[in-house]
């Protein structure tokens, strides 16, 4: 079974106890927790830590949950907002949904609750990903390397099948498979690319699919990862 490539989700806590818990509830869901006291310092974080989730407290210090989520760059945004209060009425629970939270839980939060949620908005954080990713364009100048070499193509649900790699790049790979993939899919790569360091296991998106094969793109390249495949890329022979 795949595992998955988890979710950088900003939280928006105050007390510091209930931030501590779910800081490490997400820690061990896979994800990648962000933690931040007041609503004017998510702002702050939502361009710099670039979150695929919020976890948002309603009753906060100076500016409230409910504020927050009618600021323009929240809603522009786009991002998926789990709203979370202890005393929140039934209207202000009610107006979250309206404001786009895309569901409010109250406290004590149960954790296996917050998990469940979590697990439905992965997929929507991974397809805004797979927009950011087309959007973005590579500024190291787009170094690729034409080579052929195996690629193991591994979904969530486990099945694999083989392909071959004919374009590689420090963003993506496209690969020629004869497996029908749907556009959108998160599956992990494993390949060697032939500089001699042995394998890769990278999580990716597939953007498109054509009579040439699956272009994808990579998503949470650790730095590690991302610079040898610059290396790679740059220093290659065409």
């Amino acid at each position: 079974m795949l595992d998955s490539p988890g979710m950088r989700v900003l939280i928006v806590e105050d007390e510091p106890d209930v931030g501590a818990v779910f800081h490490d509830y997400l820690l061990e869901l896979g994800h990648e927790p962000v933690l931040v006291r007041t609503a004017e310092a998510a702002l702050s974080r939502l361009e710099t830590d670039r979150p695929d989730a919020i976890l948002l407290d309603i009753t906060l210090p100076g500016l409230s949950g409910l504020e927050f989520l009618q600021l323009r760059p929240v809603r522009s945004s786009g991002l998926p907002i789990v709203a979370v209060s202890g005393v929140a009425t039934e209207s202000q629970a009610r107006q979250c949904l309206r404001l786009g939270a895309m569901d409010f839980i109250g406290k004590p939060v149960a954790l296996d609750r917050l998990g469940t949620v979590l697990a439905y908005l992965e997929p929507h954080a991974l397809q805004r990903q797979l927009v950011v990713a087309e959007r973005a364009r590579d500024r190291r100048g787009n170094a690729r390397v034409r080579m052929t070499f195996p690629v193991r193509i591994i979904g969530y649900d486990g099945t694999q099948s083989e392909g071959w790699a004919f374009d590689l790049s420090p963003t993506g790979i496209r690969i020629r498979n004869g497996a029908a993939l749907p556009t959108g899919i998160a599956v992990r790569l494993v390949f060697v690319p032939p500089d001699g360091r042995g394998s890769m296991s990278l999580v990716a998106l597939l953007v498109r699919s054509n009579e040439e094969g699956h272009a994808f793109r990579f998503a949470n390249l650790t730095a590690p990862e991302r610079e040898r495949l610059i290396a790679f890329a740059r220093y290659a022979p065409p």
